[in-house]
């Protein structure tokens, strides 16, 4: 057991996934290790959800945001939901947003409409952003760029070093998780790498991405352990200090 405390800076306990189990798991967070969780929503549903986790668990704190899957299905509605939600006890981002373009049938042009509104939205609350992105890197990139907001995490990153470099440059940090313990995961590697560690968070995306030796199944904060382990080895650190170094940049991020 370590000494410091780690900050999952992305989890999603409100999932099915942790519908048995969910109380017993998270009064157990505190004496395996962890100190602060941010459950992320992914649609308004989940968004609400994040919200009474926050209330009922004093160490949980809530983002509420349409993840681009949903976002194509967004309303105005919704978006006033959303900023109705800001306005919450302990909500202390934006997300998870951002664009997806993994599967064929994604509507491109909604997932950016979506995306650049929440943006704004996260420049009228003046909260941090959490964004998604995959297999949609440019676009991603340069609708941030263009929204002038310059607070936030690039969540579960997968781009190269050189743009986790860009993203810091404009004030982002990034999110590292489970993938990073992965024998194929070169790439973020070398992410970890070049990367200051003043400028990564851990996370982990529970249920979602579980690490070495646990792959495949199903994730939760206590596994943060093997990536700080990783991040550790990689930039040949104690891992105590990239507890103690990470947990102050998610305190600055997000309090």
């Amino acid at each position: 057991m370590f000494k410091n405390k780690i900050f999952d800076t992305h989890a999603h306990y409100d999932e099915e996934a942790f519908n048995e189990d969910r109380d017993t798991l998270i009064r157990q967070m505190h004496e395996n290790g962890i100190g602060k969780i941010i459950n992320v929503g992914a649609d308004i549903s989940s968004s609400l959800k994040s919200i009474e986790l926050a209330r009922k668990y004093d160490f949980i704190y809530a983002a509420v945001g349409v993840h681009p899957y949903d976002a194509e299905h967004m309303t105005e509605e919704d978006y006033k939901m959303l900023q109705k939600c800001c306005k919450s006890f302990k909500v202390v981002a934006i997300g998870e947003i951002g664009l997806d373009y993994h599967y064929d049938d994604h509507d491109a042009e909604a997932q950016k409409y979506w995306f650049e509104r929440q943006l704004q939205l996260c420049k009228e609350a003046e909260m941090p952003v959490i964004i998604h992105s995959r297999d949609a890197s440019q676009d991603t990139f340069d609708i941030i760029k263009k929204s002038g907001v310059r607070k936030g995490v690039i969540h579960a990153f997968s781009g190269s070093a050189e743009l986790a470099a860009e993203y810091v440059k404009m004030g982002f940090y990034i999110g590292v998780g489970g993938v990073v313990t992965f024998k194929n995961a070169k790439k973020l590697v070398e992410v970890v790498e070049k990367t200051p560690l003043t400028r990564i968070l851990t996370e982990t995306d529970s249920p979602y991405l579980s690490p070495t030796p646990f792959r495949g199944e199903r994730n939760n904060s206590q596994n943060l352990r093997y990536v700080v382990e990783k991040i550790g080895s990689i930039k040949q650190m104690d891992p105590e200090t990239v507890i103690s170094v990470t947990y102050e940049n998610a305190e600055m991020l997000f309090f």
